[in-house]
């Protein structure tokens, strides 16, 4: 299966130096581009892209409206923030606008490609560790849990919300196997229900709904 990747920035170069490092690949093809947000949202509504590589500080129309407005028009589609900065200003919204991740401009390119693939796969580009040290430092206080999350909890079974618990600390699919002693296969497959159940896009999302319902308190 090729992943077709709507590549967006305001910067030729840089939509150039994408698209090539993307046709080298077998299972990957750029299909289309735009230099801005809104822009973005038209190709996304005309191409259905499997992934979007989103720029953050664009003219116009920024790349976080322009991710909340993309997934709209093309909900199956992935949205990968590109960032400048580790702790870019932008990245918290970007979850918010269900971005599944961020993706540095100065990644390696086989990081870049491996990190396309996780997307398109489902998973979360960003490490859990590395999503939790930008919630605690762009969100040190998490807001009161709503009724919304409340409903949304009461979903979950007693052993699916203690797996939410671990993922939104920052533990990985081996970890949380250990602390809970449980088969790895096991906890994938109550993370999984746990998404479905909370109508969650990845575990990026996981994380954000576990600090925002309170589950998990910033260190």
């Amino acid at each position: 299966m090729t992943i077709r990747v709507l590549i967006v920035d305001d910067e030729a170069l840089l939509r150039m130096a994408f698209g090539t490092v993307l046709e080298t690949q077998p299972d990957m093809a750029p299909v289309g581009e735009a230099a801005d947000g809104d822009e973005a949202v038209h190709r996304a509504r005309e191409l259905r892209p499997d992934v979007v590589l989103m720029d953050v500080r664009m003219p116009g129309t920024d790349g976080i409206e322009a991710t909340r407005r993309v997934l709209e028009v093309s909900p199956r589609s992935r949205v990968l923030i590109l960032t400048t900065f580790d702790l870019d200003e932008y990245a918290f919204a970007g979850l918010g606008a269900g971005a599944s991740g961020f993706l540095l401009k100065n990644t390696r390119p086989e990081e870049f490609l491996t990190a396309i693939r996780a997307v398109h796969a489902g998973d979360a580009v960003v490490s859990p560790r590395i999503t939790r040290r930008l919630l605690e430092s762009l969100r040190p206080y998490p807001p009161d849990g709503g009724t919304d999350h409340g409903e949304r909890l009461g979903r979950l079974s007693a052993r699916e919300r203690e797996v939410l618990v671990q993922v939104g600390r920052g533990l990985s699919n081996s970890e949380i196997a250990a602390e809970l002693f449980l088969a790895e296969a096991t906890v994938k497959a109550h993370l999984g229900r746990v998404l479905h159940k909370l109508d969650l896009r990845d575990r990026t999302q996981a994380v954000v709904f576990a600090y925002d319902s309170r589950l998990v308190h910033p260190a």
